[in-house]
């Protein structure tokens, strides 16, 4: 799990990142939790956290912490401060074999980088804005974004970028209205 730990740090990466109290501290710039929090580096982060929330303070963006399983001394050094868990990050994966499928219908999805306009209109239509979208354009390559239409208009789109042999997902959105009508299952 640690590899996919990495592939996501570095497809979806922090515009900063710093070392505090035993913590690496990342400046999301309103890229998200997960890419905003600080998590721990090695065995003085329990000392450190004072040291980790001067540093998230100095950049203007919240306190968070994100744990990994098996962090549970400072899950409640955390809890004991008043911190709560909210939004747990999940990673799902699949072997490159289980993903294969059927070719998507043609002209249904277009891989493409820089994303067209309208794809950065369907990502903002479903809450990926402007500070995820800079997240995406500072991910090194390769990377792609890919936009699915149904019903002869742009209705989906998705960011995918790779770490070594990871391909890792973000953003994926699909418009309300043209939701189970395998957009979703072309996007991928």
């Amino acid at each position: 799990m640690s590899n996919l730990f990495v592939a996501l740090d570095a497809t979806w990466p922090a515009a900063t990142t710093r070392r505090a109290g035993g913590w690496l501290i990342r400046e999301g710039q309103g890229g998200g939790k997960r890419v905003s929090c600080a998590t721990a580096v090695d065995d003085s982060a329990i000392d450190g956290i004072a040291a980790a929330e001067t540093a998230q303070m100095a950049l203007g963006q919240p306190l968070l912490f994100g744990l990994r399983d098996g962090q549970d001394a400072l899950d409640q050094a955390l809890a004991a401060r008043g911190y709560d868990r909210i939004e747990p990050v999940e990673l799902f994966s699949a072997p490159a074999r289980q993903m294969a499928a059927e070719p998507p219908a043609h002209l249904s999805s277009f891989p493409l980088w820089p994303p067209l306009a309208i794809a950065r209109d369907v990502w903002t239509e479903g809450g990926n804005g402007a500070e995820r979208q800079a997240v995406m354009d500072r991910a090194p390559g390769p990377k792609t974004a890919i936009l699915g239409r149904t019903g002869d208009r742009a209705a989906g789109a998705v960011f995918v970028a790779l770490h070594r042999d990871t391909a890792m997902i973000h953003a994926l959105h699909v418009d309300a209205a043209a939701r189970r009508q395998g957009l979703g299952r072309n996007l991928m």
